[in-house]
């Protein structure tokens, strides 16, 4: 593998599918919601990786990188542990999951909208499906480049 190549090997013409802008509520705490976009990005080179930039109105944006089997499952169950949980929200309200984010410097709590969220995830997985996600996976590339600092903010 040449450096200058993803973790992945490359695909022959992976599907291209846009970023899903999408507007949530952040927990400030049990009753006020501070409303916010997250843009949800798809790289096929790394399909079991979503790539979600918090969009602040103030201050830097922050970027943090979630399995996508994690978002998926989060919609309808529990899923996920340590920095990043997500879980459907009880029955009777708004269609929409939990999703928690926690590191040493963050620790914050989101609502989000489900249907918007499913049916992008489902078309993820008409681009790659699960069981082809890790075909040709570089662990050490991939690693190094998921270990990267989750919570640094954006350029």
């Amino acid at each position: 593998m040449h450096r200058d190549q993803s973790p992945l090997r490359a695909r022959s013409a992976p599907e291209h599918l846009p970023s899903l802008l999408l507007g949530l509520d952040q927990m400030l705490d049990e009753f006020t919601r501070l409303p916010m976009r997250a843009e949800f990005r798809f790289d096929p080179d790394m399909p079991a990786v979503i790539t979600v930039e918090f969009l602040a109105e103030r201050g830097p944006n922050l970027l943090w990188r979630m399995g996508r089997e994690l978002l998926h499952r989060g919609l309808t169950s529990m899923s996920g542990c340590g920095d990043v949980r997500m879980w459907p929200t009880l029955p009777g309200e708004r269609a929409s999951s939990w999703l928690l984010l926690e590191s040493q410097e963050v620790e914050a709590l989101f609502q989000l909208p489900t249907g918007p969220l499913s049916e992008w995830l489902d078309a993820t997985y008409r681009i790659t499906s699960a069981e082809a996600e890790m075909d040709g996976l570089n662990w050490d590339d991939f690693l190094m480049e998921l270990l990267d600092d989750p919570g640094t903010p954006s350029e």
